[in-house]
This record gives C-alpha cells, sequence and structure tokens, in this order.
C-alpha cells in the first residue's frame, strides 16, 4: 500500500472515560499495523480531546477507516467535520464493509461446526444498536444480516433503541441458536443491554463476542485498508 503514509482506525469512543476507548482503538491498531508491514497505524477516538488531531499530526497522505457499525452522523458529519482543512481520506465504514458478511460467514461456519450444528437448523439472531433518530444503523444491521450466505433456519435482528427491541426479539429463541452482536466493541450495550435481554428471555444458545474480539479481525481490516486505500 504505496498511496498512503499512515492509517488511523477512529471509533467513538465513550466521553464519560475516554482513556477506555483510547487504550482499545489503540491496541487494536497495533494489531492491525501488524500486517500492513512499512506503514503506521495507529488509533484515536472522537471522544478523546485532540486524539484525531495528535493522529493525523505530521502525516502527508493519512487514509483514515471509520470503525462505525454504520454511516450515520459519526461518520457523515462529526468525523468529516473533524477532517475538513485535512488531507485524510476517509475509507467507507466497517459495518458497510462489503467483506464483511463473508467474515462473518467464516466465523459462524467455525461456530456451527464447534456445536456440531447445521444452519440449516440453527436460529440467527443479530443484535444492533438501532437509533430513536436515524434509520440508517438498523438498516446497516438488516443489510448485514440478510448478505449471510449459510442458510439459517431463521434471522432475526433485535435493536438497543428502537424495535424490535432486544427483548422482543429475542423472545422464544429455541436452545439451537447463535447470537450475533452487531457491535465494533465490547463495552456499554454489549456488556449490559444485550446479556440483560437474553437472561429476561431464557436464551439458551451461543451468545458471541463483538467483531472488535475476533483474533481474525486485524489481518481481515489489514487486507480491506489497503484494498480501499488504494481504490480511493
Amino acid at each position: 500500500m504505496t498511496q498512503t503514509d499512515r492509517v488511523i482506525l477512529v471509533s467513538h469512543g465513550q466521553p464519560s472515560d475516554p482513556q477506555t476507548g483510547e487504550t482499545e482503538i489503540r491496541a487494536l491498531a497495533e494489531r492491525v499495523g501488524a500486517h500492513l508491514p512499512g506503514v503506521p497505524v495507529s488509533g484515536a477516538t472522537l471522544a478523546a480531546p485532540g486524539a484525531l488531531e495528535a493522529a493525523l499530526e505530521g502525516a502527508h497522505a493519512p487514509v483514515v477507516y471509520p470503525f462505525f457499525m454504520a454511516d450515520g452522523w459519526f461518520t457523515q458529519s462529526a468525523l468529516p467535520k473533524r477532517l475538513a482543512g485535512t488531507v485524510a481520506r476517509q475509507l467507507p465504514p466497517f459495518g458497510l464493509d462489503a467483506g464483511l458478511p463473508g467474515f462473518a460467514d467464516r466465523w459462524l461456519t467455525q461456530v456451527l461446526d464447534a456445536q456440531g450444528w447445521t444452519a440449516a437448523d440453527t436460529t440467527l439472531f443479530v443484535a444492533g444498536h438501532g437509533s430513536g433518530r436515524s434509520p440508517r444503523p438498523a438498516e446497516a444491521t438488516r443489510a448485514f444480516a440478510a448478505a449471510l450466505t449459510l442458510g439459517f433456519a431463521d434471522i432475526r435482528c433485535g435493536f438497543v433503541e428502537e424495535a424490535p427491541f432486544l427483548v422482543e426479539a429475542a423472545h422464544g429463541l429455541p436452545p439451537q441458536s447463535i447470537c450475533l452482536p452487531f457491535f465494533a466493541l465490547k463495552r456499554g450495550h454489549v456488556l449490559e443491554d444485550l446479556p440483560e435481554a437474553l437472561q429476561e428471555t431464557g436464551f439458551a444458545g451461543v451468545l458471541l463476542e463483538p467483531f472488535g474480539l475476533h483474533p481474525d479481525l486485524p489481518a481481515f481490516l489489514a487486507a480491506r485498508i489497503s484494498e480501499q486505500a488504494g481504490e480511493v
């Protein structure tokens, strides 16, 4: 990848605890960088004051990869505003990456094999954020679910902030079910709302970690960033 001198992974972070978010995205950036020799990879959150600006300092052709699950306000307004006046190129967000359903198919195949299950007899529950103000987060979740190719018996989508809410969508899930959180990192809703909803509904299936914790994700991100950076 010769068209950039720096890659910056950007996530939302948590305004009430900005350092935790900074630590997470920087750790992921370091793992991605191991698959992009010769190109510095750093991480920054929008929540930590000055973090993105510090990551951009001195770069001549930086590429910014939004580690977000949808193309909502943060990627369409907040991030472009922060990048205004710089030479940074902003790539599409992680959740809309065309390669993500294929990554998930491979992951889910491994989970099915480990359980001794077949997709045709298994229900998949995709738990997303949703939004009470914009349709885009839910649209991204549903588009991702629709692009999966394993042939599950049923695929349900449920959301934290809009109907069908998590409890409603998870109600009656059979024991042979997999819950895939459509979230980037393990924080907030993944630590609280999702497990609470699953417990309330008596979920007895397999709960997966969010995408950011998958061991194969850094290599996937490196390959996709390299490919997309060459196309911009």
